[in-house]
Order: C-alpha cells, then structure tokens, then sequence
C-alpha cells in the first residue's frame, strides 16, 4: 500500500481538539489557529465553533 502524507481522516481534528485542550483556550483566535496549524477543512473548523461555543 503507497503511504501519502495525508493523515488518516479525522486525525487532523483529533489534534487539533488535543492541541486545544493542551491549550486551554477554546476561544475564536484559538480555533482559527488550530485550524490553520492542522489545516482543517471549514467544516471541521465550524464543528469546533460549535463544540466549544462560549
């Protein structure tokens, strides 16, 4: 099997919900980073809005 450098789906947004946990921020600035820094799609990165609306 070829390995890419793709990382299996739904591992990004387990590292980014880890990294913001690890964080302890779950603000707006803060998700915007993690979804930049895990490169998220928008629809991961509405589902941590979501989840973590303040």
């Amino acid at each position: 099997m070829k390995r890419s450098g793709l990382l299996p789906r739904g591992e990004a947004l387990r590292r980014a919900i880890r990294w913001l946990s690890e964080e302890g921020r779950h603000d707006h600035a803060a998700i915007t980073e993690a979804a930049r820094r895990f490169d998220l799609s928008p629809a991961d990165e509405a589902f941590l809005r979501e989840h973590f609306r303040e």
